[in-house]
């Protein structure tokens, strides 16, 4: 999986051809179409919205704390549909293996990309909502690229894992739905962190790669009293933690799938 091969022009071609019809078909027969990859994550922030802001209370002293909620949201979003849109990519694609001889990998990179743009489309809004709310944007901002390309390359390994069991082991999919609805709670989303008030937990809490990401972010676009693993862990080897599990992810990724994606056309 040289650079060179997937730079290609051939391959880049295939890419975009994968990602229009995982569009297409993903909007078929729909009513609102491609709305509905902004309105997803628009409703369900209004429902937790009402319930854990209005009624529980979750973000009384948290600056701009909509946009906090509606940020975290969105970034999970991102990491929930990539992981989950990849983890069955191989094989739904079944058929296209067998007939044709085509980079394996391709595949489940174009599941990502058609993830990471709706993500682009709801950052939109979430900057739109920013501008409406008097968001403050500081020398903050210019992180958020890296911020995202560590959550991308996380959920890119954790993709390439699941895509390569599921081939083999269809009750991948239960289990990491599980692990996902577990995740939405145990990931400051819906909280602030200030709430746990175990500091050992808040440590754990952060070395999630998805949580670092997400409040980093929150960090660099929300308000400075967003805690960070730097914030626990100041001036500590710890702290990078989650950028070591993000490449290790990735790594066993990689090599993982390209061990196994010689026989996928055998296993579906």
């Amino acid at each position: 999986m040289s650079l060179q091969n997937i730079l290609s022009k051939k391959n880049r071609a295939l890419l975009r051809e994968l990602v229009v019809t995982d569009f297409k078909l993903r909007y078929q027969g729909s009513a609102l179409g491609y709305a509905w990859s902004l309105l997803r994550p628009l409703l369900l922030f209004l429902i937790l919205y009402i319930v854990f802001v209005r009624f529980l209370k979750l973000g009384a002293g948290v600056p701009h704390y909509p946009i906090y909620l509606l940020l975290g949201i969105v970034m999970w979003n991102f990491f929930s549909e990539m992981t989950s849109l990849s983890l069955s990519s191989i094989v739904v694609r079944g058929d296209l293996i067998r007939k044709i001889r085509i980079p394996r990998w391709i595949i489940v990179l174009s599941s990502s990309v058609t993830a990471l743009i709706n993500f682009g489309l709801n950052l939109i809004v979430v900057g739109v909502f920013m501008a409406f709310n008097h968001v403050p944007i500081g020398h903050g901002v210019l992180l958020v690229p890296l911020i995202l390309v560590q959550l991308y390359l996380f959920a890119l390994g954790i993709s390439l894992i699941l895509a390569t069991a599921f081939v083999k082991y269809r009750d991948v999919s239960y289990i990491w739905e599980v692990v996902l609805q577990a995740g939405f709670y145990i990931t400051p989303i819906l909280y602030p962190l200030t709430r746990i008030t175990n500091h050992t937990f808040q440590q754990l809490i952060v070395l999630n790669p998805v949580a670092t990401a997400i409040q980093d972010a929150r960090y660099a676009l929300v308000t400075r009293e967003s805690i960070t693993i730097h914030s626990l862990l100041p001036h500590s080897i710890y702290s990078f933690a989650p950028y070591f599990i993000t490449v290790l992810a990735l790594l066993a990724g990689v090599l993982y799938f390209k061990r196994n994606a010689t026989y996928f056309a055998e296993d579906l």
